[in-house]
């Protein structure tokens, strides 16, 4: 049987635990076949973002138009996407992108800042399905979002912005907060003792767009997506690979 293609536009992690790595560890893991646009180039480990390299639009543009005029792409995610332009070009190119998720990449688990909310604005107003954490849903809405009552707040605003479904992942809480079609769901999971959670964001996201690809409805994808990560977590916690936050066991 021919694999869905998924599609990921994002950075690239040195250290591997994240961005695009993250990304097609995900992909291959769930069944799909990954094609990748880069946005940039990071220089990080598990102690934290050096150094981050823009890849220039037109790059970016031909390297999606390169993917989009040879594949029959089923479903795409977006991670970090650096400028502002990047994020106007995917819009302009939303007609050919499918199961649409964003995961407005600001904050990294680390807490490192990496863009700014500016850059991401083009697609939070679009269709697509939104998935930041609790300081990325904070940082899109200018308010404080801790607790889980807060991240609900945070979900249906940026629901009213004009997304086809949101979902804030709530990290150490263990429960994450679907808005879709003006219902909300908590997602609660189990919580896990474990500092490798470098990519958890980054993997959640690639994991919902694979089972978009799959034919699952957005509350399906959402779950799948979630026991997806809890598992790769459960698999990684007793790894040590560098001296900061690790990856994820994305083959667990």
């Amino acid at each position: 049987m021919t694999p869905p293609v998924v599609l990921t536009i994002a950075g690239s992690d040195s250290g591997g635990g994240a961005g695009i790595q993250a990304d097609l560890k995900t992909f291959a893991a769930l069944g799909a076949y990954g094609t990748s646009v880069i946005t940039a180039i990071t220089a990080q480990n598990t102690r934290g973002v050096t150094a981050v390299h823009p890849v220039p639009v037109e790059m970016v543009a031909a390297q999606l138009d390169a993917v989009l005029s040879d594949f029959d792409v089923a479903a795409v995610k977006v991670g970090m996407i650096g400028e502002r332009a990047v994020a106007e070009l995917i819009r302009e190119r939303g007609a050919r992108l499918p199961n649409l998720v964003v995961d407005p990449v600001l904050v990294a688990t680390s807490g490192a800042r990496l863009a700014a909310a500016a850059s991401v604005a083009p697609l939070t107003s679009y269709g697509c399905i939104l998935t930041p954490n609790r300081q990325e849903a904070g940082a899109l809405t200018e308010s404080s979002v801790e607790t889980a009552e807060e991240m609900v707040s945070a979900a249906v605003r940026l629901a009213a912005g004009g997304a086809r479904a949101v979902v804030v992942t709530g990290s150490e809480l263990a429960v994450d907060v679907l808005w879709h079609d003006g219902v909300i769901t908590l997602l609660e999971g189990e919580p896990l003792d474990t500092r490798n959670n470098h990519g958890s964001g980054c993997t959640f996201s690639s994991a919902l767009a694979v089972r978009l690809a799959f034919g699952d409805s957005v509350p399906e994808a959402a779950a799948a997506a979630k026991k997806y990560v809890t598992t790769a977590l459960r698999g990684g916690r007793d790894w040590r690979l560098g001296a900061g936050p690790g990856p994820l066991n994305h083959f667990a």
